[in-house]
């Protein structure tokens, strides 16, 4: 059997990576907190900051709002090194921040204990041959960790880069402009928007989102951060997506056994999701047990017991009366057939909750609500009718001009 399987595409609620780049003075950092206060939605703010605490100039002031301010979790960092920023990453991510800044991600590559000055350091040591060409492999390795940890972030992302400084004259005025940006060369891949900056403007150069191609935005702040949402927010949060199934009505002991193999597959089980009507956080696989088990069918007693097996000399127990099983109702379906039946109906494209039920109930004569309302007998004719309709061309079309006939006739 193959190990590998494609899985469809989906956009969950992918987070944002966004760049800034500019010269000293361009407005990086102020708009990179205004940024992050539109994709935060209320979350925690982390910047790093490896500027000799300017970040600072932009908090608020203690009994004095007037004078405004953007709160935020501020970390000062001096060297700068992959080990380091693989160390805060970490920290952002124990402490569920949800918007991460790096101002400036220049520093990792040029700054003290940056990745220019470890190949420095590797070439310089003893027995060590080739300058500094060969001593780019450790340090490679360096820092595609360092990028690993940093893009595998849980949240938002947002760096600042500084770029070389140049001057361009226009009349009597003379702007400072951004020519090369301080970084390994072609650092803007590893983002989804970059945003140059010149005197408070943002112009947005990369994008992988349609409506920010060549955006030009004064001040860019809680609009850039909206339409960046609205890009990202056009797919579904996982873990929501799965609770919503668990919750719906008509889910089944088999489906959440369904539910718990795909959460496990796209390692969500360990994500935290709210216990639905008293909030409590939990897990999604905590969760996914819990309501699955309630919704596990009751176990019927057998007319004739299974004889134990692990001790043949033990005489089977008399066989219950035809009263009793009456009373306990009709045998319901077992776990093997519910899987058959959800297998099949899935290899149909019969995936839609409310599209199942309609044909589960035409192939048994009777309104089915849900899948636990099949008995053994019931599954055993689906299970029939579901075989049947595998020998066609296009099941799904067979089973739907099936139901079709039968309601109609009925």
């Amino acid at each position: 059997m193959n190990a590998f399987s494609f899985q469809p595409a989906t956009r969950e609620q992918a987070k944002a990576r966004i760049a800034l780049q500019g010269p000293g003075g361009s407005g990086k950092t102020k708009s990179a907190l205004r940024i992050a206060e539109g994709l935060a939605q209320g979350g925690t703010i982390g910047m790093v900051d490896t500027e000799r605490g300017s970040a600072l100039k932009y908090a608020p002031v203690p009994g004095r709002p007037d004078l405004g301010g953007h709160e935020f979790g501020h970390l000062p960092l001096a060297v700068c090194s992959p080990e380091n920023l693989m160390a805060v990453v970490a920290a952002a991510e124990q402490a569920r921040v949800a918007v991460l800044i790096i101002d400036s991600w220049s520093h990792f590559w040029a700054g003290k204990g940056g990745l220019l000055a470890r190949v420095e350091q590797e070439s310089k040591k003893p027995g060590h041959f080739g300058g500094s060409y060969t001593a780019w492999a450790p340090v490679n390795e360096l820092e595609q960790n360092m990028l690993d940890a940093l893009l595998g972030f849980p949240g938002h992302v947002i760096v600042t880069m500084r770029t070389k400084n140049d001057y361009e004259m226009d009349g009597k005025k003379v702007t400072k402009i951004g020519v090369k940006t301080v970084q390994r060369e072609g650092a803007e891949y590893e983002v989804d928007v970059v945003i140059d900056m010149v005197e408070g403007t943002g112009t947005v150069t990369k994008t992988r989102y349609e409506p920010l191609n060549g955006l030009t935005v004064h001040h860019p702040g809680e609009e850039l951060a909206e339409t960046i949402l609205e890009q990202l927010g056009a797919g579904v949060d996982p873990v929501q997506q799965i609770l919503d199934e668990l919750l719906a009505d008509g889910m089944t002991y088999q489906g959440a056994l369904d539910l718990h193999a795909r959460a496990k597959q796209r390692a969500l089980l360990d994500r935290p999701a709210a216990r639905p009507g008293t909030g409590e956080v939990s897990t999604l696989g905590e969760l996914i047990v819990e309501i699955g088990t309630s919704l596990r069918p009751a176990a019927v007693p057998q007319a004739v017991p299974v004889p134990p097996e692990a001790d043949p000399k033990v005489s089977p127990a008399p066989a219950r009366s035809v009263s009793t099983q009456a009373e306990t109702g009709p045998e319901p379906a077992t776990a093997p057939q519910m899987r058959r039946i959800h297998a099949v109906l899935n290899q149909a494209g019969i995936t839609d909750r409310a599209e199942r039920h309609t044909v589960l109930s035409a192939l048994v004569g009777r309104h089915i609500s849900s899948a636990n309302e099949l008995t053994k007998a019931d599954a055993g004719d689906v299970i029939d009718s579901l075989d049947s309709a595998l020998q066609q061309s296009d099941p799904g079309a067979y089973l739907r001009s099936v139901a079709q006939n039968i309601s109609a006739a009925a």
